[in-house]
């Protein structure tokens, strides 16, 4: 794992004003690690705070060998790519830092332990993380995390990448500051990184899915206040299988539907259409319970990503959507997650 004394670069090619920059942009976000580099040659010498809003100043360098001025120790691949197969450009930018005596941080499906000629670079003290890794020891679900007594507040969405993680680490650091004895639990392999632990139940074979959150839940939850799980896909996305096993495993109390400001269809799936978003809270309660099979879980509140919206915008978004639900609903990105964290203590 990324330890904090560890002095971080972060490969991000065309991931800084990109689409696929997820997981190097939110370690900006939120990771306490020292990050001393991003990697990007098409904003190099640019200024991150003023290209992603990020409020950290990290110099942005074209490559590995310029990073180096920096002292790095561990290299991050921080770009989701399709497929998870590594561009041979990428692939040498990897070797080099290897060569240069930094340890990899791999969030791709592809794994790079089990390449040959990376493991004979490696020199005493270096390694390589495979993030999306099958956990050993799994089993299946059995329902028993709703004998916890703490708060289980689960992240939903009405597609992928609409801000489920950056929602649920929100409400983590509005608990902490309440006092609460809260808790991140991770399910992807950004979250695990930021963490330093969880699932990547993208990873996990689907019979045991359900086991895993599960058994996550279970070891996290006996002494915490709160627990709040990073959700995974959509019930609406036609290639998502993550959600009705996060919804299984964890037994949650609360849910938080987030949702993009404006989106109507999923995004890669243009002819599935987005219902009206009382629709899709109904739909998620639901789910949850199930016909009464398991205990009653209602939508708290809805987190709305606005990111793409100037403030006037976002409130007005904000404003709409609050009304159209009847549910409390802020950015908590932007605003913060105190409504968030009050919709589920209430």
């Amino acid at each position: 794992m990324i330890s904090p004394n560890d002095e971080v670069v972060i490969l991000l090619h065309n991931g800084v004003c990109g689409t696929q920059g997820k997981t190097g942009l939110t370690l900006l976000r939120y990771s306490e690690a020292s990050i001393v580099a991003v990697i990007d040659r098409a904003t190099a010498g640019g200024s991150l705070p003023e290209l992603t809003g990020i409020p950290r100043s990290v110099p942005i360098v074209a490559s590995v060998e310029e990073s180096l001025t920096y002292k790095p120790n561990v290299l991050v691949i921080g770009i989701a790519l399709l497929g998870g197969i590594l561009p041979e450009d990428w692939y040498q930018d990897i070797r080099q830092a290897i060569m240069a005596g930094l340890s990899i941080v791999n969030g791709l499906h592809t794994p790079l332990n089990r390449d040959p000629a990376l493991q004979a670079l490696l020199k005493p003290g270096q390694w390589i993380w495979d993030v999306r890794q099958e956990p050993p020891g799994l089993s299946v679900g059995t329902g028993q995390a709703r004998s916890l007594s703490c708060l289980r507040v689960l992240t939903v969405g009405t597609d992928m990448s609409v801000g489920k993680m950056s929602t649920s680490l929100e409400l983590h650091r509005a608990s902490l500051q309440r006092g609460l004895r809260s808790h991140f639990l991770a399910s992807g392999q950004t979250g695990i990184m930021i963490a330093g632990s969880g699932i990547p139940l993208d990873a996990i074979r689907v019979d045991f899915a359900a086991g895993a959150v599960e058994q996550l839940v279970m070891k996290a939850g006996s002494d915490r206040d709160i627990l709040h799980i990073e959700g995974q896909g959509s019930l609406l996305h036609p290639s998502s299988t993550a959600t009705l096993p996060l919804l299984r495993g964890s037994q949650p109390t609360h849910l938080i539907l987030v949702h993009r400001a404006g989106q109507t269809h999923i995004r890669n799936a243009p002819h599935v259409h987005i219902p009206p978003l009382p629709e899709v809270v109904r739909l998620y309660e639901a789910v949850a319970v199930a016909a009464g099979a398991f205990a009653l879980t209602r939508v708290a509140a809805i987190a709305l990503n606005t990111a793409h919206l100037s403030a006037q915008e976002a409130q007005q978004a904000i404003d709409r959507v609050q009304h159209e639900t009847n549910l409390p609903c802020t950015d908590p990105v932007r605003l913060g997650a105190k409504l968030l964290l009050d919709a589920v203590l209430a």
